[in-house]
């Protein structure tokens, strides 16, 4: 297994090691959109605590500053009239800024003017990250401390040692006495990156930011992590590219779920199961979270509550919504989203072929009384032998053919009744015919997806790397061997040895026949990723499937959405 090294972000930049620029500007108004210029530019770096520069200068404005302004600054019409223009100005402060990370007390205020003067003068913005002095200050105090987050309110109840004066370098220094306050003030709360600032928040409770050390042994690695409690029980799994930095997140950022402050708290010790890849931490986490079900994981807990829709195999076949596939040759499709969707698709069957809709067995020579469905039409009616055997058969075989191969008979026959429906201005039922034909046309193009890559006995396939290549090995739509191939390295050999120790997968039946759908659905995301080559193996789809119909019907139905929006 190879541990792939986090980017910065990840891994998380300490505060003391990033250098910050606090920046402040003065204005002429409040909207650069709607006119105002800057006056006066003053900005202070700072790294570990220490002062490495300062920046300041006044700016002609082209234009007379509003008295209002020179009352609120002190800068005048005729301090600015031999100071430079902001076109010489900007490039020195992006300049002194370059590498940095912007601070600034109300930070849209700055930075939006500074954007829109780049943009103005076509001077590419370097896309600094931001730090707001005011958003972390309403995050980190109360309002017993202070009664606002005002600039010059800070600064006194900070003690800064520069009073701030609406002049931009005064302005700037005191941020930076404000910034070293709050980080002091976050330090023992556990909170020493910068990734950890700009998400912190007061909603985090203090015993679950004392938990952050749960995650400190975990690699900066891809992998499955998952969460116990004091019986050493799975409370949640989760997946992620950096497994350290991921789990510090539950113990820094706010929950908005409620369920998952509630597992953290409850947590004592994280387990990290280290990946080789991405997908195979996916993968993993798809088969633990269906293995141990754990309370606080919602998605994936039971594979085995899908519905199916299914054709039997029996002397007058049937169709059936079922949770399990057998062993028993029937046909199937699916998995639905949920039993209504399953029951649409159902309707939209039984309206489109005359099969038999009760559920009583029938042996080949059935004796029974016709139902209501045969005395309609809408049943070929088996059981008191208004049917042969081959007419029956027939109508499953047409059936059977919508359902697994190419559903255009169907299609053409819900259309013409949604279309009739429409013309006579009966529009929910169309919008009803229209929802159980996508139901059904999603679960066989599914289906059918699904057999493109579980009808496969072995697949080995090879997607861009940061390291080389990441090759998986595939098997009846299951993953059996992940690895990542270094750079340089011969494949032959390196391929060889991997498939040495992959799974031994037997094929089972039906459309899953090794893994779940979300396991073998999830390995075809992934072969359909840019950049993927075959190195052995190969899979195709139907040339003729649903999925050519259920294409045309989403580009129908957004047009007809589309034309009903009002203008």
């Amino acid at each position: 297994m190879v541990a792939v090294q986090g980017s910065f972000d990840e891994l998380g930049r300490l505060l003391a090691d990033t250098t910050f620029c606090v920046v402040d500007l003065e204005t002429t108004g409040g909207s650069a959109v709607r006119g105002a210029q800057i006056t006066e530019v003053g900005a202070v770096k700072i790294r570990g605590g220490e002062v490495l520069g300062e920046f300041q200068t006044l700016v002609n404005p082209d234009g007379e500053i509003p008295a209002y302004i020179t009352v609120l600054t002190g800068i005048t019409n005729q301090m600015v009239i031999g100071a430079p223009r902001i076109a010489e100005v900007l490039p020195s402060f992006l300049e002194f800024a370059r590498g940095t990370v912007l601070v600034a007390h109300n930070a849209p205020f700055d930075v939006g003017f500074l954007k829109y003067y780049c943009h103005e003068l076509s001077i590419p913005w370097p896309a600094f990250e931001t730090l707001d002095t005011a958003t972390l200050a309403r995050r980190v105090l109360s309002r017993d401390e202070v009664p606002n987050c005002k600039l010059s309110t800070l600064a006194a109840r900070f003690a800064a040692t520069t009073t701030p004066n609406h002049r931009a370098l005064s302005d700037a220094r005191a941020t930076v006495d404000v910034l070293h306050a709050l980080f002091e003030r976050l330090g023992p709360l556990g909170v020493t990156t910068l990734e950890e600032v700009t998400t912190y928040t007061s909603k985090v409770k203090p015993e679950q930011r004392k938990k952050r050390h749960l995650a400190e042994h975990l690699p900066q690695a891809p992998g499955v992590y998952l969460f116990r409690d004091r019986k050493d029980e799975i409370l949640y799994v989760g997946t992620s590219r950096n497994l350290r930095a991921r789990t510090r997140s539950y113990f820094t950022k706010a929950e908005t779920r409620t369920r998952m402050g509630e597992m953290v708290l409850l947590a004592q010790r994280i387990e990290g199961i280290v990946c080789a890849t991405a997908l195979e931490a996916q993968v993993r986490e798809l088969r633990l979270i269906g293995r141990h079900r754990p309370p606080y994981n919602r998605r994936s807990r039971f594979p085995d509550r899908l519905s199916w829709l299914k054709l039997t195999r029996e002397p007058w076949p049937r169709l059936s919504i079922v949770r399990a596939i057998l062993d028993d040759e029937a046909d199937y499709i699916g998995p639905f989203r949920g039993r209504a969707a399953a029951e649409g698709a159902l309707a939209t069957l039984h309206d489109a072929f005359r099969i038999r809709q009760c559920t009583t067995k029938m042996g080949k020579k059935p004796r029974q009384s016709a139902c209501a469905l045969a005395e309609m039409g809408h049943c070929l009616s088996p059981c008191d032998g208004s049917t042969t055997p081959e007419i029956y058969a027939a109508e499953v075989s047409r059936l059977r053919s919508a359902m697994t191969g190419d559903p255009d008979e169907l299609v053409t026959s819900v259309r013409a009744r949604m279309l009739e429906l429409a013309r006579t201005e009966r529009f929910e039922e169309a919008a009803l015919w229209r929802d159980r034909l996508s139901s059904f046309l999603r679960a066989v193009v599914r289906t059918q997806r699904l057999h493109e890559l579980t009808a496969s006995h072995e697949l080995v396939a090879a997607a861009p790397h940061a390291e080389g290549w990441e090759i998986h090995v595939i098997r009846f739509g299951r993953l059996a061997a992940a690895g990542v191939m270094p750079r340089g390295t011969h494949p032959t050999g390196w391929v060889d040895a991997l498939l040495a120790t992959a799974e031994t997968v037997q094929p089972g039946f039906g459309p899953i026949p090794a893994a779940t759908a979300e396991e073998t659905e999830t390995l075809l995301r992934w072969l359909d990723s840019p950049g993927l080559r075959m190195v052995r193996g190969a899979w195709h789809a139907p040339l003729n499937g649903a999925a050519r119909h259920l294409s045309a019907f989403d580009q129908a139905h957004t047009s007809w959405q589309d034309l009903r929006r009002p203008g």
